[in-house]
């Protein structure tokens, strides 16, 4: 059956909640989830990721690539049959323009070194 072919999946934002879970087809790129998860992303949470680029899926301790399908992942399937694979969602947002400015100013700082031979 087609039915049996598909990867139940729920993703976990940093604070605990989850997306899902739903099924997905092996040839699912992690591409194609990121755009379902942002679709999907809880309206009430104070950080929410502006594209695909700005988040991450990790399951099993990996960082799933965007090119790649859930079968070229090697997704490792639950303990339990018919349980969800939880895959955990990471958010790298850009930092805001005073963090930038801050951080150039004290880049001189932070690699000053100074070395004598006596």
């Amino acid at each position: 059956m087609a039915g049996e072919d598909l990867v139940e999946l729920k993703f976990r934002l940093a604070d605990g909640t989850d997306i899902g879970p739903s099924k997905y087809s092996p040839a699912t790129t992690v591409a194609s989830l990121k755009e379902k998860i942002l679709a999907q992303w809880p309206n009430d949470k104070e950080n929410c990721p502006k594209s695909i680029q700005d988040m991450k899926l990790i399951n099993a301790g990996k960082i799933l690539e965007n090119n790649r399908t859930l079968a070229e992942s090697r997704l490792q399937v639950g303990e339990l049959p018919g349980g969800a694979i939880t895959m955990h969602v990471v958010l790298r947002l850009p930092l805001s323009d005073k963090n930038n400015e801050k951080q150039q100013n004290d880049s001189p700082k932070k690699n000053s070194c100074s070395c004598t031979i006596l």
